[in-house]
């Protein structure tokens, strides 16, 4: 199963074009529908020419609602990229395009959209030449550009098969038998109780199963599963679920929180990353600025510890501690964003690399940068042996639960 999440400004139609390719309206609060903008997650879902079921998140364009656009595109596969073709490029064309790009979502379509409007097939072209520019470098490079019009139909099904097509080169979400559903929403079903809604990933759940809510650390029972509204005894890897709790209320919990199987998981307050800064950052990160966090759909502010230098330029990456404000399970490998929060703006994000150093660094030691440096790049071997340094004698689970290498830990041990 995969899901899409849309990207693109305010106002370019991302919604409308949902709508028109599912028969869904994704924009569900009364506010929404009043001043005809997404201001929350919308969800919804198709199906492609060949049968797949594909879900959708429909995040929010303008800039005020950035925050909550980072709750949703967390766990995509793929972006329907959206440019209104009757105004081109816009500041939030490039910003989410930045997010999905420190995000590594590397497969997408391009909607150029409200097709209708444009001055003629020649501005089309120009503004199709300016989206390819913008593109070039980015992991959106070699996206497909499809010209669109959500309201008299034209390109929908091209774009379709442009999504299929691009789909099919995504590799199917693998299960590792510790699955995680980050919550993006929280709600109530008389007659039910609660339900939680996320994008699942490494693993499965059952209906009956036992889980935990993290960091609150809640037992609960999963009393039932629904993907795309159907019923079902048990949601896989990749797959929008809507999951109703038996245990918890709504008031316990709240976005951001994880479901998981107990024991496995653990909230972190200190974490490791490799930290890229964008380069149209307005001025050098320094050491211990503050920063807010966004990690699956979570957020959190976090100081930041430069490791190795006393400043990180715009353009540049580097390696960084973490110390979050509040605690958020995380996992080796997990993408996240940070923005400054004043003025609001995302200026980078990164690539988890240990979310359990255990303390706090000394950061112009060559020996901790070496260290992160194997973490990051080093062989399934190079990795199992920094992690048992570090943390001492310790189980198989917990040593594959630190290593973050899934597949590729047997092979490792073995060795």
């Amino acid at each position: 199963m995969h899901v899409i999440g849309t990207a693109g400004h305010v106002d370019h139609g991302k919604s409308t074009l949902v709508h028109a390719l599912t028969g869904i309206d994704p924009d569900r609060l009364r506010e929404e529908k009043e001043r005809e903008m997404t201001i929350d997650l919308g969800f919804a879902w198709l199906t492609l020419p060949d049968g797949e079921a594909v879900g959708i998140v429909d995040v929010p364009g303008h800039r005020d609602f950035i925050e909550n656009m980072l709750a949703g595109v967390g766990g995509i596969d793929a972006a329907l990229f959206v440019v209104a073709a009757d105004e081109g490029v816009m500041p939030q064309t490039r910003e989410h395009l930045a997010i999905l790009d420190l995000l590594g979502v590397s497969a997408g379509v391009v909607a150029l959209t409200k097709l209708d409007l444009a001055e003629s097939e020649e501005w089309v072209e120009l503004v199709a030449t300016d989206v390819a520019e913008t593109l070039e470098g980015t992991v959106l490079e070699d996206a497909p550009i499809v010209p669109v019009s959500a309201r008299t139909g034209q390109g929908l099904d091209e774009l379709l098969t442009a999504l299929q097509e691009v789909l099919a080169q995504v590799e199917p979400r693998p299960d590792r038998g510790r699955p995680r559903l980050p919550i993006d929403r929280v709600f109530t079903i008389s007659g039910f109780g609660t339900v939680v809604t996320g994008t699942l990933s490494d693993g499965c759940f059952e209906v009956g199963q036992e889980v935990e809510v993290l960091p609150r650390g809640l037992k609960a029972r999963v009393r039932g599963l629904q993907t795309h509204k159907r019923k079902v005894k048990r949601a896989v890897p990749g797959s929008r679920v809507a999951m109703n709790l038996s245990g918890v209320s709504k008031a316990e919990l709240a976005r951001g929180d994880v479901v998981t199987i107990p024991g496995w998981l653990r909230p972190t307050v200190l974490v490791d990353v490799q930290l890229r800064y964008l380069p149209d950052a307005q001025r050098p990160l320094r050491h211990n600025a503050q920063l807010k966090f966004f990690c699956g759909a979570a957020e959190t502010m976090a100081r930041v510890r430069l490791l190795g230098q006393d400043t990180l330029p715009p353009g540049q990456s580097g390696w960084a501690q973490l110390r979050l404000q509040e605690p958020i399970p995380l996992v080796k490998g997990d993408r996240f964003i940070v923005r400054i929060p004043s003025p609001p703006a995302t200026v980078g994000g990164g690539v988890v690399v240990d979310p359990h150093p255990g303390r706090k660094h000394r950061r112009f030691r060559p020996e901790v940068i070496a260290r992160l440096e194997t973490l990051a790049q080093g062989s399934p071997a190079e990795i199992l042996l920094q992690v048992l340094e570090r943390r001492g004698p310790t189980t198989a689970r917990d040593l594959l639960s630190a290593s973050g290498l899934g597949e590729a830990a047997p092979e490792a041990l073995a060795q």
